[in-house]
Parts: structure tokens; sequence; C-alpha cells
């Protein structure tokens, strides 16, 4: 369930990434269970962290994401054993890149919520839309959607067929 909805002159899209084992499960927790968090999430789920390719964050903020959110089982209790431990190495170096690229890392948050926390689901969600309310709407990768479309290289059907895929 979602909060009774306030009037923001912002209400940020926020693009969540999630396991289907426990984070999923904790926000469907939370919504059985009546929890209130702000609507502005969009869930995206995976059958693990380890298999969310860091390319779909940014095509996320491409396509115009004002904030990401990853969230998979605690480390020790993957369903695969260790896709979290892959994920968390993984979003460690892409935290890098997207720091040089010059994206501001208040924008992403890497957690994790097990199918019991439903209170803590709508504590990551409600904390992470309001971070990025306050930010404000990110323009910086939109703009270079733009230029993508300008530049015609991906005109070819191969590129736009590996670009489509991504």
């Amino acid at each position: 369930m979602h909060s009774e909805k306030q009037k923001h002159d912002f209400e940020p899209k926020i693009i969540a990434f999630v396991c289907t084992w426990c984070t999923y499960a904790g926000a469907d927790l939370a919504g059985t269970s009546r929890m209130q968090y702000p609507a502005n999430v969009r869930v995206l789920k995976f059958p693990c962290t380890g298999r969310i390719d860091p390319v779909f964050i940014l095509k996320a903020f491409q396509q115009g994401a004002d904030g990401v959110l990853v969230s998979g089982c605690h480390p020790g209790d993957c369903h695969y054993i260790a896709g979290n431990f892959h994920a968390r190495r993984r979003f460690a170096a892409f935290r890098k890149l997207l720091e040089f690229i010059g994206v501001d890392l208040n924008r992403l948050q890497f957690s994790w919520v097990s199918a019991a926390e439903g209170g803590k689901w709508v504590e990551v969600v409600t904390d992470l839309t309001e971070r990025v309310r306050a930010m404000g709407e990110m323009v910086e990768f939109k703009d270079l959607a733009l230029e993508e479309q300008w530049s015609g290289s991906l005109n070819t059907p191969e590129l736009q067929e590996a670009y489509d895929a991504i």
C-alpha cells in the first residue's frame, strides 16, 4: 500500500532492480502488510542480483530514471550461493565508473532486504525517494541520449538491435 499522496514540486522516478527470492518477496510482504511507502518506485524483478548487468543501470538513467535501487539477499543467504557476492563486487567497481563520468552516487543505492523485511523495504524506498527528490531531476543522461540519437551512430540495424537488446 502506498503512502498518502503529498504535494511535491518534483516526483522522482526510481527504478528498482530486485532479486526474486528476497527483496521482491520483502516488497510483497510490505504490500500485503499494508505498510505505506512512496509510489515512485518501479520494480524490475531478476532471478538474482548477480544477473543485473551494470548496463541496465546506465540505460535506466538514460531512459529517465532519477534514481536506481539494486537490492537482493543478504550476504550468505543467496538462493544461488554467491550471486549477491558477485553483485557486490561488480557494483563496487561500477560505482567508481559512475563517479568518473560525473553521476552523483547518491542517486544509486545498493541494499540487502530479505523476504521477512517488509519494514526495511519501506525504509529503503522512502529514504531513496526523499534523497533523490531533494537532489532534483537527473538530466545528464537524458541529454546524452539525445546526442546519441543525433549522431547517427545507431543507424545500422545491427547496432540498433544490439543496443535494444541491452
